[in-house]
C-alpha cells in the first residue's frame, strides 16, 4: 500500500531547512509545527505526519540550524542537557526570523495556495507558537505547555489571531501562577485554555516518561477541532 503522506526536507533560507509533510489530498491549509528543545527528531516528524494525515500541509522548521543543523536528541541525561544549552543560545531575534521565514515559505507553497496557515508547538515550540501569533501573521495558533510564555506577555497586545493553550495540571516547569498570568494577559475572545489535571509536562510525547495517553488524545482532538474551524473555514 502506498504511503499517503509525502515527506521531504526543504530549504527555508540559506542554511535553514524544514521537514515538510503533505496530506493525502496533496493540498490543504498550512501548519507550522514547532519543536521542543530536542530538535526536529523522530517524534516531531511523527507529529508532522499525524497532522498531515489530518489534512494539513505541515512544515517543521529546524530552529537550531545555526548551532546544530538537523540535531536529534533524546529526553534524558546528556541529550536533555544539550537541548537546554541549544535553547539558551537561541535568541528572540533568531526565533522571530525563523518563524517569519517558515510562514513565508509555507504560504508560498502551491499545496497551500490561498488557504490559511496556523502554528502548533510543544514546550519551547509552544512559546514559539505564541510568538508566531504575535509576529508572523498566522491565522491561528496552538500552544502546548509553552515554557516561558509568561515571560513574553509584552507580545499579548499584538496577537491578532485566536490561540488555544494546553497546560498540564502537574507541570514542574510552568507553575499555576504562570498559567494565570497568561490567561489574564490574553483577551478572552482570542484565547481558549485547557488544563489536564492528571498530566505532567510533556504529556503529548509518547517517547517521554511523562506521556499521558488520555490527556494527549483529548488535547489532540481539541486541537484538531480548533484548527479545522479556524483554518479550513473560508
Amino acid at each position: 500500500m502506498t504511503d499517503p503522506v509525502q515527506r521531504s526536507w526543504i530549504e527555508l533560507a540559506p542554511g535553514c531547512a524544514g521537514y515538510l509533510a503533505l496530506p493525502p489530498a496533496g493540498r490543504g491549509p498550512g501548519l507550522v509545527l514547532l519543536q521542543e528543545i530536542f530538535g526536529v527528531n523522530e517524534h516531531i516528524r511523527a507529529v508532522a505526519d499525524q497532522y498531515a494525515l489530518d489534512g494539513f500541509v505541515v512544515l517543521a522548521p529546524d530552529l537550531f540550524w545555526r548551532q546544530a543543523p538537523r540535531v536529534e536528541l533524546g529526553y534524558t541525561g546528556p541529550d536533555m542537557a544539550r537541548g537546554r544549552e541549544l535553547a539558551m543560545a537561541y535568541t528572540a531575534e533568531q526565533s522571530q526570523q525563523d518563524l517569519a521565514a517558515a510562514a513565508r515559505v509555507l504560504r508560498a507553497r502551491a499545496e497551500v495556495g490561498a488557504a490559511k496557515i496556523g502554528a502548533v508547538g510543544y514546550c519551547m515550540g509552544g512559546r514559539m507558537a505564541f510568538v508566531a501569533a504575535a509576529t508572523a501573521g498566522i491565522d491561528a495558533a496552538v500552544a502546548y505547555y509553552g515554557g516561558g510564555i509568561q515571560q513574553n506577555l509584552q507580545l499579548a497586545p499584538t496577537v491578532r489571531c485566536p490561540v488555544q493553550f494546553h497546560y498540564a495540571g502537574h507541570d514542574e516547569h510552568i507553575p499555576p501562577e504562570a498559567v494565570a498570568a497568561v490567561r489574564a494577559a490574553m483577551p478572552a475572545e482570542r484565547a481558549e485554555f485547557h488544563l489536564y489535571e492528571p498530566a505532567h509536562h510533556g504529556f503529548n510525547c509518547w517517547a517521554r516518561g511523562s506521556y499521558h495517553a488520555p490527556s494527549a488524545a483529548l488535547a489532540h482532538g481539541r486541537s484538531l477541532s480548533f484548527l479545522a474551524a479556524k483554518l479550513f473555514a473560508a
